[in-house]
């Protein structure tokens, strides 16, 4: 039985009382005070949901009082179900439901709040030494969400034993130690956060929070990095190219030693203007998603030119994976097909909604391992390395020919007048599909919609041209997870 995650936290916390544990818009929060706030925060918890086999959910917003309160939770041994702050209240009280959560926890007053929570308040049980509750392996810890893309988001359920193993992992690759100041970009409800807030905590590192409300500001996001001497970044492309556009200004960021790229694939664009942003870091693609967390790494070679999209890398260790074929069955050389995974990380299931769809044994009838489908379209080379060429979901037939929207969208955002680029599939009576691009240039009017039609027409077939090339002022809609909005931007199309 490996040690629980409250209990890697604690042990850290007594060794480090006086190390930053978070940094908050300028408040520095100890190892120690982090301690005390959870401490004191397990109290209510424990009184609020004395059921410890329920979930307990929480309506907040980053802060380090959110940290306190998951980590009170965790304590207690309860485990905690943590949404998107940006779901609207129906939504939200539907999760909580599904997830059934004894009691829903916050810091004030609201329709969904059974309990306010209070980090200052001190009662005659709250004992900040007390032992962390005994849970097993097995035992679900976090409750995630998904981003919710395609109706109401999924229920993630990640147990203890899959947060402290990702956790050893994520340190011992990226550094994370005792003096490490990782950035945490990413809504604390995202898988992201394993890494940039919870891995970096097990393992006495300082975790930067960026504010969400000022997370396309430039300017604020490289004062973050620089004047809290920040060593690892993750994030996705967003973040990227706001830090290049900032330090095209101000100069490199050269505190920075690992930046990994997660989410959605790197436009070349965005890669070419990090470059000399970051001259001292080493670069990572990193390939998960929330089911599975992280389970492919690939180390951009700097002294090599650089291509996108990127190759996904090697499986990390204890991963398996397959491709299967269109017969359904896994393919043993090169070809093309939909990806499968297993990782020492991933949930067993969804709580809210069956999982046999998703997870399920290998296709072939070996036993032994649960896969989970990614939904991703991998190709595997005859060197045996994989590179995705785009999700399911956004594959296509235009006039018969099998069209992946996002391959259109990395060879538009290669072009140097193009900042920010949407397809979206609309149903077309004759051709099946027709493609309409919505673009954001560098300048406006810099480049004809003529022009990016022949860009197009000379890197692509004729079926993957895009019908409409539509170009706006205003940046393109982004999901709560810092990812384009694709949704929102088809629904202003039909």
């Amino acid at each position: 039985m490996t040690r629980s995650f409250a209990a890697v936290f604690a042990e850290r916390a007594a060794a480090q009382p006086s190390v930053p544990a978070l940094i908050w818009d300028d408040r520095a929060v100890s190892y120690g005070e982090l301690s005390a706030m959870a401490a004191r925060i397990r109290t209510q918890v424990e009184s609020a949901a004395p059921d410890a086999s329920r979930p307990v959910g929480l309506y907040v917003r980053k802060s380090p009082e959110t940290v306190a309160l998951a980590l009170g939770c965790l304590l207690a041994g309860r485990s905690f179900l943590l949404p998107s702050g940006e779901l609207p209240d129906t939504p939200l009280k539907e999760l909580y439901q599904q997830a059934g959560c004894a009691a829903v926890l916050g810091f004030d007053q609201g329709p969904l709040v059974d309990r306010v929570v209070d980090p200052a308040a001190v009662s005659a049980s709250a004992d900040e030494h007390l032992a962390p509750a005994a849970v097993a392996d097995d035992a679900t810890g976090f409750m995630l969400t998904t981003s919710g893309s395609t109706g109401l988001p999924k229920i993630v359920p990640l147990t203890s034993g899959a947060v402290t193993r990702f956790a050893a992992w994520a340190s011992e690759t990226f550094q994370i130690t005792t003096g490490t100041t990782v950035l945490n970009y990413a809504p604390l409800n995202f898988d992201l956060c394993l890494l940039d807030v919870w891995s970096t905590l097990a393992y006495g590192g300082t975790v930067v929070l960026a504010d969400p409300d000022r997370g396309t500001s430039a300017t604020y996001l490289r004062d973050l990095v620089v004047g809290h001497s920040v060593s690892v970044i993750q994030g996705v492309p967003l973040l990227f190219q706001l830090l290049a556009e900032a330090a095209a200004e101000s100069g490199p960021l050269h505190t920075v030693e690992h930046i990994i790229f997660a989410g959605e694939s790197m436009p070349a664009r965005v890669m070419d203007a990090l470059s000399p942003v970051v001259p001292k870091a080493r670069w990572y693609n990193n390939y998960g998603c929330t089911e599975t967390n992280n389970s492919f790494l690939y180390e951009v070679r700097r002294d090599q030119p650089v291509r996108a999209p990127l190759p996904i890398g090697r499986p990390l260790p204890g991963v398996s994976w397959l491709i299967t074929g269109d017969d359904g069955r896994a393919l043993t050389g090169s070809g093309q097909g939909e990806l499968l995974v297993n990782t020492p990380f991933q949930t067993a299931g969804y709580v809210n909604v069956p999982s046999g769809e998703k997870f399920g044994p290998h296709p072939d009838g070996v036993p032994g391992l649960v896969y989970y489908r990614t939904g991703d379209v991998a190709t595997r080379h005859e060197d045996g390395s994989l590179s995705v060429l785009g999700r399911t979901d956004f594959m296509v037939k235009v006039r018969g020919f099998q069209i992946s929207t996002q391959s259109v969208e990395s060879i538009l955002l290669e072009h140097p007048d193009v900042v920010e680029a949407a397809v979206i599939a609309l149903p077309d009576p004759i051709a099946g599909h027709r493609l309409h691009a919505r673009l954001r240039l560098a300048e406006p009017g810099s480049v004809h919609p003529l022009a990016l039609r022949q860009y197009c027409a000379e890197r692509t077939v004729r079926a993957a041209i895009p019908s409409v090339f539509e170009t706006v002022d205003e940046p393109l809609p982004r999901t709560s997870t810092g990812k384009v909005d694709r949704n929102r931007i088809r629904d202003s199309l039909l």
